[in-house]
């Protein structure tokens, strides 16, 4: 069966670093509108930056670990998007709250979300 996928955007690590005050960074660095950042029920938070090109995803996220940039693979089925990427050499490292964390053959972390809006941006590749 068919899945699609394309890139969603990047998403800003920030350890141990509140989300709003990452974003008025990151936000005035990149030249981008801030959103109010939010709290997850499980003390997640999150903030948005709004009007990145291309009209990929933004956001900065308050993390425990290493601060980082890593991106975001979003596909209509996220499992067949992880199995495809197996194939070509990532590992699952695991699957936290909606998405899968995987690392690529170079080392580098990404994650696999659920597609939103597939008729928003470029077409998605379609993976027989």
């Amino acid at each position: 069966m068919s899945h699609r996928s394309r890139l969603a955007g990047f998403i800003i690590d920030c350890q141990d670093t509140d989300s709003d005050r990452a974003a008025t960074f990151w936000g005035a660095a990149l030249g981008l509108a801030t959103e109010p950042g939010y709290t997850e029920d499980d003390g997640a938070q999150y903030a948005e930056l709004i009007g990145a090109p291309g009209g990929l995803h933004v956001e900065v996220q308050r993390v425990s670990h290493a601060s980082r940039v890593h991106l975001d693979i979003e596909a209509d089925d996220i499992d067949a998007e992880a199995n495809r990427l197996e194939a070509l050499g990532a590992k699952r490292i695991g699957f936290i709250k909606r998405w899968w964390v995987m690392e690529a053959p170079t080392g580098h972390r990404f994650c696999i979300v659920q597609m939103k809006h597939p008729e928003r941006g470029p077409t998605p590749t379609v993976w027989e």
